[in-house]
């Protein structure tokens, strides 16, 4: 399995039968400027935790030039078929639930945040629940997105059903938890093998390293990872 970070929480995933971009933040995300065009390349799967701008702008454009299937709640598939997405290569859930991509599943898990998507007049769409997404693959190992979250004791319950070893942990406080916190819930509750973090450093006001998170993990036998914005890492 191949990982490419393109700053926030977007992710581009690499295996064998699949090329998945999660989160694709693309356009207007200060920590990448290099356009959607690279990543999309060869995308069979575009797969979503919320309806944030800073979640899916770039999500449409990738979907028109790759024809890859979207994966998300069912309120945000519907907003963007309604938006040009194809109604034809949609694949949605919601908490709970686990669907077939073809080449992997996808199991919907709770997050504490909001879905909404910015519009005229101080106006949100409501988008839906937030949510993490576990990825389980037949011959590489069970990745989990956390979305954006706080810490919470059901994620103890995540790790028993899924066992995850891979991890991307939301660190930037404010609108997450911070990375103490975030460190502390990769101790609690899993048995992860790497964690990359995620949501940090792209706005001021958020938290502008990964120091905290990776001071909290110190002894802990878990890998912390740390590509560079448009590096490429293998787990």
């Amino acid at each position: 399995m191949k990982l490419t970070w393109y700053g926030h929480s977007a992710f581009r995933i690499e295996t064998t039968d699949a090329k998945i971009l999660i989160d694709p933040y693309l356009i207007g995300n200060p920590s990448w400027t290099s356009g959607w065009e690279g990543p999309a390349e060869g995308v069979t799967h575009v797969l979503l935790t919320h309806g944030h701008s800073d979640h899916i702008s770039g999500a449409l454009e990738v979907l028109g030039k790759s024809g890859a299937m979207l994966v998300a709640n069912f309120e945000v598939c519907m907003y963007l078929v309604g938006r040009g997405a194809s109604d034809k290569k949609i694949n949605p859930g919601n908490i709970g639930g686990t669907v077939d991509c073809g080449g992997f599943t996808t199991t919907f898990v709770q997050a504490l945040h909001s879905s909404s998507f910015p519009g005229n007049n101080g106006l949100n769409t409501y988008l839906g629940n937030p949510g993490g997404l576990v990825l389980h693959f037949p011959e590489d190992k069970t990745l989990y997105h956390m979305g954006d979250t706080d810490i919470f004791s059901d994620m103890a319950l995540i790790n028993e059903l899924h066992e995850p070893k891979i991890g991307i942990v939301p660190i930037g406080d404010r609108f997450t938890m911070g990375g103490a916190v975030a460190a502390l819930a990769c101790r609690r509750f899993f048995q992860f093998e790497t964690v990359i973090p995620s949501h940090f450093g792209t706005f001021p006001i958020i938290d502008q390293t990964a120091d905290k998170f990776v001071a909290g993990l110190e002894g802990s036998g878990v890998k912390v990872a740390l590509p560079e914005i448009g590096g490429t890492i293998a787990l």
